[in-house]
């Protein structure tokens, strides 16, 4: 069931790791350059996370993003070139624990993942580990092919982001 892929290094130096780890569960793994509430605050913040999470080469811009990162609180994404045509991601926050974890739902569809990130302090990097259990083999079978390439790439986003925001300025 170990079906892992690692990225090129970065100019950071980081690798962002994919791995199935089971049929239905998908591990991301990488360390970014910047303190662990930097790093939180990028996947909680809507004007931040709207800077990083859509792959680029994609080509298709986040037009808005809704956050209420709380316990409870709910979240909605939406992409597209026009309002006219947009993609809507949604769901709950099931748990927040502030700069250490996030558990989220994601409604868009009965194939949906349930996600969980952790964010780990090492020193002044953060290291993050997102997991998402799918429903089924099928549901994460169909998500993988936009994962392996396009999770990477976000990270690589996050990473330059971080770096503008003045994480990592002084790091190794």
């Amino acid at each position: 069931m170990d079906q892992g892929r690692e990225s090129e290094p970065t100019p950071t130096g980081n690798r962002t790791t994919v791995e199935r780890t089971s049929d239905r569960e998908l591990v991301v793994t990488r360390t970014f350059n910047g303190p662990v509430h930097i790093v939180f605050e990028a996947w909680t913040r809507p004007e931040l996370f709207m800077r990083w999470w859509a792959p680029k080469s994609m080509g298709v811009p986040m037009l808005s993003c809704e956050m209420d990162v709380r316990t409870g609180g709910g979240y909605r994404v939406e992409f597209g070139r026009e309002s006219s045509e947009t993609w809507a991601f949604f769901g709950k926050y099931i748990e927040v624990i502030p700069n250490a974890r996030l558990v989220w739902t994601n409604e868009e569809s009965e194939d949906a993942a349930l996600t969980t990130v952790t964010f780990e302090e090492k020193g002044d990097k953060t290291l993050l580990v997102l997991h998402e259990l799918y429903p089924s083999k099928e549901a994460l079978d169909g998500a993988l092919e936009g994962m392996e390439g396009g999770m990477p790439e976000q990270f690589e986003q996050l990473d330059e982001l971080l770096v503008t925001l003045g994480a990592g300025a002084g790091g190794s």
